[in-house]
This record gives structure tokens, sequence and C-alpha cells, in this order.
């Protein structure tokens, strides 16, 4: 027996043609945001590695030198002449030693001292100006980059996109507190690392003379933004480090503190 096969005729709505038209909308509008935060995300990241290869351009260019400038005092016969804790120590000719008292005004000797310049300037490729002020090195977490600094607090934010910054306190090995801040970019670029260090591991930071000072971790902690005591320069005549990072949300920061390892520890 044949069958015969009667279809429903479907019939489109106007509210039916509203809702395809609205989807119509919302997919295409979708695709089109997935496009520009994907091209967004995409060019971010090539902006990060340029600014990272600029860095290591900067880092290429510093020139370590010492410059040096004498005290002088007038002369006298001496066995040997040494410094100690910035005290000149001067030990006299055995000859002289029964012609009596001799007064501090006729002890002179010169006695060199070592000037280390504050800042020195660095051209990039793009011919952009820089300034820095000395590199810090992290090995244990691959960190190796030029230390910048800037006269216009303002310029920070554009200046830290290019390397890590001198945010507050003394210049580099210098008595105080060497406030350093660097990005985050929850990567391997910058500072993104630096809240992996733990108590004990050893930063490097290189003046402008070319001497380099070991500092060791003894503190690591989380602060809100506007909370600035880490910055404090009293440091009890102590040479000490603060590195400064955000927090993987952007809303508080990443502090780590360290402090020079003193020489035969």
């Amino acid at each position: 027996m044949n069958q015969i096969l009667i279809s429903k005729k479907l019939y489109v709505t106007p509210d039916m043609k509203k809702k395809k038209k609205v989807f119509k909308f919302e997919f295409f509008l979708s695709v089109f945001l997935v496009g520009i935060l994907s091209s967004y995300a995409i060019y971010a990241e090539y902006d990060r590695n340029r600014s990272e290869q600029v860095s290591k351009e900067l880092l290429g260019e510093i020139i370590y030198e010492r410059t040096e400038q004498k005290s002088v005092l007038p002369s006298i016969n001496t066995d040997s002449v040494k410094v100690e804790d910035d005290i000149i120590v001067v030990i006299l000719n055995k000859a002289m030693e029964n012609q009596g008292e001799i007064s501090v005004d006729e002890l002179t000797v010169e006695v060199p001292t070592e000037e280390i310049p504050e800042e020195q300037i660095l051209v990039a490729n793009n011919g952009i100006q820089y300034y820095a002020i000395g590199e810090i090195k992290i090995s244990s977490i691959n960190i190796n980059y030029p230390i910048l600094t800037t006269k216009t607090p303002e310029h920070l934010d554009a200046l830290l996109k290019i390397s890590v910054c001198k945010f507050y306190g003394a210049n580099p090995n210098q008595i105080g507190n060497l406030c350093i801040a660097g990005h985050n970019y929850k990567n391997s670029l910058f500072f993104s690392k630096v809240p992996n260090l733990e108590l004990g591991e050893i930063i490097e930071i290189t003046d402008l003379s070319g001497t380099t000072l070991k500092y060791s971790v003894y503190d690591k902690y989380i602060v809100n933004p506007e909370q600035l005591e880490c910055t404090s320069q009293l440091t009890e005549g102590k040479r000490e480090i603060t590195l400064i990072t955000c927090t993987n949300d952007n809303k508080q920061r990443h502090i780590i503190k360290a402090r020079e390892i003193e020489t035969g520890m």
C-alpha cells in the first residue's frame, strides 16, 4: 500500500526572523572582538619582545670605567700608608720616632679615592637616548638588565617598558636603599620571575665603575600600591636593594628586600 508523505509547512514568524538577525549580529560581533583581542595580544607580545631587545642592546653599550681623584697632604717620610674604613693610617719611619710629637697638620700623604659616575648616556639604534646607572643580574631566574633612570618621574611608566628602572633611593652600591621597579608581564621578561625569588638567593648589582656587589634576599612580601615603607633609606649604614613589581592581577606589589653580603661572610 502506497504511503503518502505529508509534511507540515513551516511558518517563519516575524519574531523568529528578529531572533535570527540578532543571533547573526552577536555571532559576527563575537568573531570581530575575538579578532581584535587576538591582534592586540599578538602586538603586545611583539612590543614587549622588541623592548627586551632594546634593553639588551643598551646593556651591551654600558662602558664601565673607574676614575680616581687624589687627596693631597704635605709629604713626610713613612714606612707605609694604608686606608682603613676611610681613615688614613701612617706608619712613620723608625728614624723619626725620637723626633718628638708631630702635629696632624704636618702629616700629608696622597690617597687615591674612586669616583663613580652618577649616570651614563646610552643611545639605542632607534636614536632614543637613555640614562643608565648600572646593571642588575640574578642568575637563578635568568635576569640581566641595565638599570635606567629618569629626571622626570612622569616619564617612568614609559621607561619601564624598556628596562627595569631606579624608582627611588641610593644609586647602585651606595650606602642606602636602591629601589628598582620592573614590569611583571607574567612571562619571562623583566621582573616577571622576581616573585619566585626565595630567601638567601643572590642578586648582583654592578655600578658604572665596574664594581659588582652581591646582595642576599632577606625578606619578601606583598603591599598595596600606596604603601611605600619599603623605600625607606634607614638602613643603619648598610647597602640594600628593594625590587618592586606588580602581582599578576596588577592590584598589589611584590616586594623583595636584599642586603649586601659583607666581605668575609
